[in-house]
């Protein structure tokens, strides 16, 4: 998977985790606010594997001189 796919993948998951948070609090429903907050943070590791993708790519151009 991409970089880019991971950090998108990772934006969606958060989006979706709040709007699930937000609809359980709104409802009481304390299993939904804890799967929601669950998929944020499972939003938030896969953009942080993008950003590691990223840095590793940058800097195998940075010492191939492909910058």
């Amino acid at each position: 998977m991409s970089s880019t796919t991971d950090k998108i993948k990772g934006l969606a998951n958060e989006a979706v985790g709040n709007v699930k948070q937000a609809a359980g609090n709104v409802t009481g429903n304390d299993k939904l606010v804890a799967e929601g907050k669950a998929q944020e943070l499972k939003g938030e590791a896969q953009k942080t594997v993008g950003d590691v993708k990223d840095g590793a790519k940058n800097l195998a151009d940075k010492i191939t001189g492909r910058n």
